[in-house]
């Protein structure tokens, strides 16, 4: 017979949002458990360095995530290795070993994963050199040569971002035309720092004292590989979120984004969702945790109101 428990709070996911509304939650007093299938911190944890956390001016990501995790449960919140299989709307949290939470509200919390670019050398190379987020990471690239891969207005808009640090910047895309606006596409050819390689694809990463390198890249016209020479890669195709375990809440929209309202309430009560897995603009520690923080405060009153 499958293990029951019950929890005024279940947050789903133990990132910077799901481990903010932990800390919010139980020092709400709410009988709060957090569930994760690896160990605390999301991102963080393939974070190298990070520098733009109010208050902290510099740390690593890893240090950072140990920070939040102490004090995430330092009010009581339990930490619950797992992997949620589902979740019904009646809040009943169902695990892969078969464990059912039911639980007063549930925060999703679970982020969403970067697509990679699948070649050789990138596993070494993500916190190394490898980043997936400018605004995170430009800075640790002044004065150096940096590759941005992908044509959409993501990448045209980093590769901008990033000219304000990096002394060359290259955009690597498969076809002969860019997917972003118009716009975007006029900033970047008109930016003297920018390069932009047509009709190529990524093949590998070199790297060298455990840090990029270069990039070798295969030209889809010409049959050829050839070696850039870069202390950063910025690939910008796409994310994933991890939310296929409530595609049959009516929640998701067609991106598989959780859609939710400022205070983080999906369409089912009692269901709220926050950080990356939601549809939102700016994907970054300190927004995750802001919404964490509303989140919990809304799981907050819908459970006094029960």
């Amino acid at each position: 017979m499958a293990e029951e428990k019950n929890y005024e709070t279940v947050i789903i996911g133990a990132g910077p949002a799901g481990m903010t509304a932990a800390l919010y939650a139980s020092r709400a007093g709410l009988r709060t458990v957090m569930i994760d299938g690896t160990a605390p911190g999301g991102k963080l944890l393939k974070t190298y360095m990070v520098d733009n956390y109010p208050g902290v001016p510099s740390i690593s990501g890893p240090d950072l995530a140990m920070q939040m995790y102490e004090q995430s449960v330092s009010f009581g919140a339990e930490f619950m290795f797992g992997e949620v299989e589902s979740v019904n709307k009646n809040r009943q949290v169902v695990l892969k070993d078969g464990t059912i939470l039911n639980a007063g509200s549930v925060i999703i919390a679970t982020g969403a994963k970067e697509r990679l670019l699948g070649i050789e050398g990138e596993q070494e190379a993500i916190g190394h050199g490898e980043s997936f987020c400018a605004v995170c990471d430009a800075a640790f690239f002044r004065n150096k040569e940096v590759v941005v891969i992908g044509g959409g207005n993501s990448a045209l808009e980093e590769a901008q971002f990033l000219t304000r640090f990096a002394s060359r910047v290259t955009i690597i895309i498969r076809r002969d035309v860019f997917r972003a606006s118009e716009k975007a596409q006029r900033e970047v050819l008109e930016n003297d720092k920018i390069e932009v390689i047509r009709h190529a694809v990524p093949k590998k990463i070199l790297m060298e004292d455990g840090k990029v390198t270069g990039l070798v890249i295969h030209d889809l016209e010409d049959d050829l590989d050839s070696t850039i020479k870069c202390d950063g890669i910025f690939p910008f195709i796409g994310q994933i979120p991890e939310t296929e375990f409530v595609k049959d809440l009516g929640i998701l929209n067609d991106k598989g984004y959780i859609e939710a309202d400022r205070r983080m309430r999906t369409a089912v009560p009692g269901i709220l969702a926050c950080g990356d897995a939601i549809d939102k603009d700016l994907r970054q520690i300190v927004t995750a945790c802001g919404d964490g923080a509303t989140a919990a405060d809304e799981a907050f009153h819908f459970v006094t109101d029960l």
